[in-house]
């Protein structure tokens, strides 16, 4: 996985971006961490990077935009951390291993 640490993306408030399987982080974000919560960071990001591959790229970002718009609609203050996306990239983020045993479409699978 590419890092590209830079001052620009992703916006303010969020540490890290997955543009096609390269991670932008914030470099001042990741200064402030430490290697635990590195890891623990590019593993979410490893996950997303994962839903990508099964869905395809373009796939991946339609889904992600369009279950964030209705969950915007539906429940506001939970449209992020509530996509199905999010719940499993949060949900495993501190599991090393569980790329190897994650079951193809895991963010619909809860």
């Amino acid at each position: 996985m590419t890092i590209i640490p830079n001052r620009h993306l992703p916006v303010k408030g969020f540490h890290a971006l997955n543009l096609f399987g390269i991670v932008f982080v914030r470099r001042d974000a990741w200064q402030k961490t430490t290697p635990q919560e590195r890891r623990t960071m590019l593993r979410h990001e490893a996950i997303h990077t994962a839903q990508m591959r099964e869905l395809g790229y373009i796939g991946f970002y339609l889904f992600y935009v369009l279950e964030w718009i209705c969950r915007l609609i539906l429940h506001p203050r939970n449209a992020y951390r509530g996509s199905s996306f999010e719940r499993e990239a949060y949900r495993h983020q501190t599991e090393p291993g569980y790329l190897l045993t994650r079951r193809p479409f895991a963010q619909w699978r809860s």
